[in-house]
């Protein structure tokens, strides 16, 4: 990404205030934003190492034979992954200057250094930026954005063993992100989400996720949106109100149920240990949450999230996303939840997807939902 591009990229990401502490600009243009209650305000806060400006080369294409985005991004095969001389992540020190250069914090967001997206594009979309009128090979500009979010400057905690302040602080730096991110023309969808282990393609160990701001709506989610559009065509309500109203009703895959939140093993799981996390109230995103949902989300999210950790006698690398409104239309279809799952079964097995699932997209399920969800019933606890 160019200076130009990048420099007016972080001036429309200013963060609102709520949870918000501090700004720093690091030595090759990026921005870090601090939240909670530590602060730097005050003290001279300086990122001596010195680091070139991003050399960002990701465009879009278009896959022709499935009309499908992919963003090309060669220069991510040498990016940051675990320093042998110290975490990236965790607070600076005078001999290890990292990426967060302050000696504390609470939660920390950074522009992603070797970013799969990033700067503007005129249009705001991908569609309509083809190469030539009429070529079957469309390109457009990667826009949009990637940041990293550390959820606590310790090295060895995880977002499941947080006071439940600080994972309270996680929750609203993930509504404010979505909250300025949206405001991006360019930006079609937020996705937050985390990858816990190195079996989950984890190239930190610090406890961490990621925030993605996409120029279009992925396929998966696309495919959501479409089935809820259906849905209110056929003169349903709301698909996933529907769906969460039947798992309470029945039961037999319920993992939980608090004033605000209900968690369930889905009837249709892809993976061995996954579990659907959704708001009882119709509401598109973290954003809208109110005061009460968010607090309660809290003990909700730590409570599952600790079963993927206890399941088993070492904790299950897992995969989250929370899925959310897309940012300019088709709000009034979406309806907050956060998806986690892992490829590693409580009894050790490991699912590897075959050709036929990922070239054909047709899976193959080796789960027992109802089985899963009594296994983790019986570990749910505050």
């Amino acid at each position: 990404m160019d200076r130009v591009h990048h420099e007016a990229t972080c001036s429309a990401l200013e963060p609102p205030s709520h949870r918000f502490t501090d700004r720093i600009r690091l030595s090759d243009g990026r921005w870090l934003y601090l939240y909670g209650d530590k602060r730097t305000s005050g003290v001279v806060v300086r990122d001596g190492r010195g680091l070139s400006p991003l050399a960002f080369s990701s465009t879009l294409r278009r896959d022709p034979a499935s009309d499908e985005w992919v963003i090309m991004a060669p220069h991510r095969a040498s990016r940051t992954t675990a320093q042998s001389d110290g975490c990236a992540l965790c607070p600076s020190t005078d001999m290890l200057p990292t990426e967060i250069p302050v000696a504390d914090y609470d939660v920390a967001v950074f522009e992603n250094r070797f970013p799969a997206l990033g700067g503007t594009t005129e249009s705001g979309t991908p569609d309509g930026c083809g190469e030539a009128e009429g070529s079957m090979f469309e390109t457009a500009p990667a826009a949009g954005s990637c940041e990293v979010v550390s959820f606590s400057s310790r090295h060895n905690t995880s977002l499941a063993r947080l006071p439940l302040s600080s994972l309270r602080t996680v929750i609203d730096v993930w509504a404010d992100r979505t909250r300025a991110l949206n405001r991006l023309s360019q930006v079609q969808q937020v996705v937050c989400f985390e990858n816990r282990g190195a079996g989950a393609g984890a190239t930190q160990s610090h406890p961490h996720g990621q925030i993605y701001a996409y120029p279009f709506v992925p396929q998966r989610f696309q495919l959501m949106w479409d089935a809820a559009r259906r849905s209110c065509g056929k003169g349903l309500t709301c698909l996933f109100c529907r769906l969460v109203a039947a798992e309470e009703l029945g039961g037999q895959r319920l993992v939980l149920r608090t004033s605000h939140w209900t968690a369930f093993v889905p009837f249709a799981s892809r993976w061995p240990c996954e579990v659907h996390l959704y708001a009882r109230r119709h509401v598109p995103d973290l954003q809208a949450l109110d005061e009460a949902e968010a607090h309660d989300l809290a003990h909700a999210l730590r409570r599952v999230l600790r079963c993927f950790e206890s399941v088993t006698q070492e904790p299950l690398p897992y995969m989250a996303v929370w899925i959310q409104a897309p940012a300019q239309s088709g709000r009034d279809l979406a309806h907050l939840s956060l998806q986690i799952f892992s490829d590693r079964s409580p009894g050790g097995g490991i699912k590897r997807p075959a050709a036929g699932e990922l070239g054909a997209g047709a899976f193959v399920s080796e789960a027992d939902p109802e089985g899963l969800a009594r296994a983790l019933r019986a570990l749910v606890r505050e």
